[in-house]
């Protein structure tokens, strides 16, 4: 517990933050975006921006809000309905974040991207660019991925993960000093000797043995799970970035997280 916490007080230097949210956070089980939960996000990412953090967020659930506005049952296989769900689901979900963040005197800029924008020098340039000058002005970034354009991403497990990798590269593009993956479980678990799971508060360096700690995978609105978020843990880890996973449904997680509480599972950065 001692260790834990000591890791954590390098969260009150960090002063720019990469958030990602999940799916399953922001959606009801229906896909339907789920405002209370959306609202009490906000809330808590205007508090920290008014406190002087830089904040970037990367966020889920354009398809499953495209979902529900076109009255599917589940995500569809097809690449074509897919795109189209994206499309849909992404105007209501932006619209959704400006008018929240705007009741609180807050700009936002939607960015979209793709694996192809990390691999074009001029791309990846003009991204880093705008990405600085945004944060410069205090208008907060919201980042997603680009389903409408996507094929191979929006479709199998070769993609961002639920946009999991794709917060680790925005943060690596950025330079970020803290990332907070928000999911619907407290952290990564490990068995506890008991017939149960505890919490791993702490991780000092991802290997193959915390990677073998994680079951289940992906639910059938998000592409992520548990893997993919410490992939990403691990690639931001790499990159001087600490990272913490959390559960994205408790109230007031993200304030927390920044005060040190021990809070979800905490990944070190490299070389600290």
């Amino acid at each position: 517990m001692q260790k834990s916490l000591k890791f954590r007080e390098s969260t009150a230097d960090a002063r720019r933050v990469v958030v990602k949210i999940g799916t399953r956070v922001l959606a009801l089980k229906t896909g339907r975006p789920d405002v209370r939960r959306m609202r009490e996000i906000v809330r808590q990412l205007a508090t920290l921006q008014k406190a002087g953090y830089e904040l970037l967020l990367v966020t889920s659930g354009a398809v499953g809000a495209g979902i529900e506005a076109l009255g599917m049952k589940e995500r569809p296989a097809s690449l074509p309905d897919l795109q189209m769900a994206a499309a849909v689901g992404q105007t209501r979900l932006m619209s959704r974040y400006a008018e929240l963040f705007g009741a609180r005197g807050i700009t936002v800029g939607q960015v979209l991207l793709t694996h192809a924008d990390f691999d074009d020098k001029i791309r990846l340039t003009n991204i880093r660019r705008t990405l600085h000058n945004l944060l410069l002005n205090r208008v907060l970034p919201i980042v997603n991925e680009n389903d409408v354009v996507a094929d191979e991403e929006i479709k199998a497990d070769l993609s961002f993960g639920d946009n999991d990798f794709l917060a680790s590269l925005v943060v690596k593009l950025i330079r970020a000093d803290l990332l907070i993956i928000l999911t619907t479980v407290d952290g990564l678990r490990e068995p506890d000797g008991k017939g149960r799971t505890r919490r791993v508060r702490y991780i000092e360096t991802i290997t193959k043995a915390v990677h073998a700690l994680v079951n289940g995978g992906p639910s059938a609105l998000s592409k992520g799970g548990m893997s993919s978020k410490l992939r990403a843990a691990d690639a931001a880890a790499r990159s001087g970035c600490s990272c913490v996973i959390a559960n994205g449904r408790e109230n007031d997680i993200i304030c927390r997280v920044m005060r040190g509480e021990d809070a979800g599972t905490f990944i070190l950065a490299a070389g600290l």
